[in-house]
């Protein structure tokens, strides 16, 4: 074999090595953004689940600036601020639409993740609209005004 076929041989298969690394990197990257639509969509259907995720966080996070300052990292003052930073944060957070995040998430899984045209992107797109609709139901049950192109 002549020294330019090895050498071709090498720039192949090292081109179809990134390329099959790119391609899995791409699928994992559009499973883990639909797996995340799915928890918010059915966060949207149980909200006493989203409640207590925030609730948990909350704690952990409230737990945090305990031992900043009990280890004197933090002055009260300090201390007194950040906490209303985390309750102010946990009641937006409250407030905010599980469903809009699903489709938000169904979205980027379709927009960024494809091509490849993977499972987790085909899901995305089946669930997509169905995400919108409702958000969009949630909106007029709440009497806020939109127009289609706020949304999108």
């Amino acid at each position: 074999m002549k020294k330019w076929h090895k050498i071709a041989l090498v720039v192949a298969g090292t081109v179809g090595a990134m390329y099959a690394m790119v391609c899995v990197d791409v699928v994992s990257r559009a499973k883990k953004a639909y797996l995340e639509g799915e928890k918010y969509w059915n966060w949207s259907d149980h909200p006493e689940q989203h409640v207590q995720f925030l609730q948990g966080q909350l704690a952990t996070d409230k737990k945090a600036l305990e031992e900043k300052l009990s280890k004197n990292t933090l002055s009260k003052d300090q201390y007194d601020r950040e906490l209303q930073l985390l309750e102010f944060d946990h009641q937006q957070q409250l407030k905010e639409s599980t469903i809009k995040y699903a489709y938000v998430w169904y979205q980027t899984a379709v927009d960024l993740f494809s091509p490849p045209d993977s499972k987790w992107v085909q899901l995305a797109r089946q669930k997509m609209p169905l995400a919108k609709e409702r958000w969009k139901a949630e909106l007029r049950a709440k009497k806020i005004p939109f127009e289609d192109y706020m949304i999108d």
